[in-house]
């Protein structure tokens, strides 16, 4: 198996997302944890997903493809670099065509509450600036989702 290949993420070209979510930090880490129950949430509001490979240990891959509700399809493949349950995710998106980021995940407990931030680096000044005004709203969108997977977790 090939390691990623050493990449510099300057802390300049960063997204920062963070929102508490009324769940226990191991339910939150859980719903990402469980390829199942992450198809169902991850991604923008309208996208679908099919998992090829979830690995979740640092050097496993996560391979899925995307579906736009446009019908555009975007496949994805990641590499965990650090799973440190229920606290702590690191993956690198691999796509240099496309573009190379690494996203930190941190799952802290506020009181039985969850506080999760998602922290975005981008290696090329270039894709942070063409994405980054499409991710702030398009992980706010994948936050929502998440909360009302939580949500549905608990009604049933």
């Amino acid at each position: 198996m090939s390691s990623i290949s050493p990449v510099e993420f300057p802390p300049d070209f960063e997204i920062v997302t963070t929102r508490i979510f009324d769940a226990p930090r191991e339910t939150v880490f859980e719903c990402f944890s469980d390829p199942q129950q992450l198809a169902r949430w991850w991604g923008p509001k309208g996208f679908k997903n099919t998992f090829q490979e979830f690995n979740l240990n640092p050097r496993g891959r996560w391979r899925f493809v995307m579906h736009a509700p446009n019908g555009t399809d975007y496949p994805n493949e990641n590499e965990f670099t650090v799973v440190e349950a229920p606290a702590r995710i690191v993956f690198e998106h691999l796509d240099a065509t496309t573009h190379r980021f690494r996203t930190t995940m941190t799952f802290v407990d506020r009181s039985g509450k969850t506080a999760l931030t998602w922290r975005m680096r981008f290696a090329s000044a270039e894709e942070f600036h063409r994405l980054k005004d499409f991710l702030v709203g398009a992980n706010e969108e994948n936050f929502d989702r998440l909360a009302a997977h939580l949500a549905q977790r608990v009604s049933t």
